[in-house]
């Protein structure tokens, strides 16, 4: 998502606003994860959707990570303090089920929601999952407008891009495929093309963002150890590059690494909105003296995007300016 043309310098020169770390934490649960940002019209503030994992709750197996709803952040003075709103009740089936990382556009008058939806709880990974469209006039009441026809039933974690021809692109995660990146096409967010588009292959990743900075259109990809870098000129081909927020910062609670993450543009400005466990040696290793809410619980933080001419880079330990424009 992009906005306004100026620089944050340009807009108030000397003015330095620093960041908050953590930037939010859930105050039920403790398990924000996999977020996205976006400008609510209706209330002038921005929210902020996220997977509402359970981690304060000891549970058997992977079950904080199922049964989750949606959670609802909001600031109205720029990013420097959130209060949570609740959550958002999607449930359109009879039972306890799951909804993961969502993404959310404004298109013709409407919010667009696709999340991934799995239905029930469960202990261990598995269970056939499906990104849902719903709609919103005002992003507290949605209409279920049912799954995408994508290219199996193990897919999650959608992001939506609209090209200057006016078509609509997703990318998401195909575990049916080895969990690579996959490509679909729409000239109306509701019907998709169901060719085999894969458009990330190689090894294992998810939580696919797709945004336009400084000239070029970038993919970030949660590889579990950070994020990937990725570059293009068309959409199409995708150039590899290096990792961004791989290592730990001095910030509380911004270590080992960032995970899972939504991008807003500001003119010359981009901020990467990312989950960490800080209670872990590693984003996947958990620390074996540590109690079960140390280890699953996760916060939200943001950190310049750097443009170096070539790549993008991250330095979340030095201090920037912080700034979210309003939105259109």
């Amino acid at each position: 998502m992009v906005f306004g043309q100026e620089t944050l310098a340009q807009q108030d020169v000397g003015q330095w606003r620093e960041a908050p770390a953590p930037l939010y934490q859930d105050p039920i649960y403790d398990g924000a994860a996999d977020s996205v940002m976006i400008w609510n019209r209706q209330e002038g503030a921005w929210w902020m959707l996220y997977t509402a994992r359970r981690a304060n709750i000891p549970t058997s197996g992977v079950s904080a990570y199922y049964g989750t709803k949606i959670g609802i952040a909001e600031t109205r003075d720029h990013g420097q303090t959130w209060v949570f709103r609740g959550y958002l009740d999607l449930e359109f089936e009879r039972g306890w089920n799951t909804f993961w990382a969502p993404e959310v556009i404004f298109h013709e008058g409407q919010y667009h929601m696709f999340v991934s939806y799995i239905q029930g709880a469960r202990n261990e990974w598995g269970g056939a999952s499906h990104i849902h469209h719903f709609t919103s006039e005002n992003l507290w009441d949605w209409d279920h407008n049912g799954p995408l026809t994508l290219s199996s039933d193990k897919i999650i974690d959608a992001t939506i891009f609209r090209m200057d021809s006016g078509k609509f692109r997703i990318w998401y995660k195909d575990d049916s495929r080895g969990g690579i990146t996959m490509v679909s096409e729409s000239d109306d967010l509701v019907s998709w093309e169901t060719k085999d588009m894969p458009a990330i292959s190689g090894d294992a990743h998810e939580g696919p963002k797709v945004f336009q900075f400084q000239g070029y259109y970038w993919m970030l990809t949660d590889e579990w150890q950070g994020m990937r870098v990725y570059r293009s000129n068309d959409l199409k081909n995708w150039t590899k590059q290096g990792l961004v927020l791989d290592k730990p910062s001095d910030r509380k609670d911004d270590t080992p690494s960032g995970a899972h993450g939504d991008v807003l543009v500001f003119g010359d400005t981009a901020y990467v909105f990312y989950f960490t466990h800080p209670g872990r040696s590693s984003h996947l290793k958990a620390k074996p003296g540590n109690s079960f809410h140390q280890n699953h619980r996760t916060t939200i933080q943001v950190a310049p995007l750097i443009f170096d001419g070539e790549t993008l880079k991250d330095d979340r330990s030095r201090p920037f300016d912080f700034y979210l424009e309003d939105g259109e």
